[in-house]
């Protein structure tokens, strides 16, 4: 049974274009996670990123294999692609068709895409990955996880301490940095 909720408020609709326009803002915010969710921040364009990293290339076999809409599908690669995280190429001409690859910077992503994965494995795979990842140089299968570059110990939240960058006249103050209680 769901229950419906009428709002009376006359500043609803308001609130929400506000809310709208903050979210469309997000990628002029001085945070790192405000700025990547708003080219990465939908479940279709973290889906599109998986698939190419699954290696599908064209147009038609992200719609067979998503199940998106063809126009939500073009928004989507297209904001890739103006954010440079995808390149688009032609492979056909007549038809004219394309195909999109990972730039230097899409490819960049792997670790966010590995860390989902690894996540919704974890908890909703039921012991049983749908897709094995292969460390091609051993041969191994694996999670990847996240370790130091100096030390080579894992990381995890418990090992870790952000701090604000140190003061500069070249940039403008930290307005959003850790919290302590």
């Amino acid at each position: 049974m769901s229950i419906g909720i009428r709002y009376n408020d006359p500043t609803r609709n308001q609130n929400r274009e506000d809310m709208n326009l903050k979210w469309e803002e997000n990628d002029q915010q001085q945070c790192s996670v405000a700025n990547s969710s708003a080219v990465l921040g939908d479940r279709w364009s973290l889906l599109i990123l998986s698939d190419l990293f699954l290696g599908v290339r064209r147009f038609d076999d992200f719609h067979k294999r998503l199940g998106m809409s063809r126009t939500t599908l073009t928004n989507r690669l297209t904001q890739l692609e103006e954010h440079e995280v995808v390149k688009r190429f032609a492979y056909q001409k007549q038809p004219l068709r394309h195909e999109y690859r990972l730039t230097v910077k899409g490819r960049d992503l792997f670790p966010v895409i590995s860390a989902l994965v690894t996540w919704g494995d974890k908890y909703y795979a039921q012991g049983h990955p749908p897709i094995l990842r292969k460390h091609l140089p051993c041969g191994h299968d694996i999670q990847p996880v996240l370790s130091c570059p100096q030390c080579h110990e894992d990381i995890d939240v418990r090992s870790m301490e952000a701090r604000k960058r140190p003061e500069s006249a070249n940039l403008p103050p930290v307005e959003r940095g850790p919290v302590a209680y």
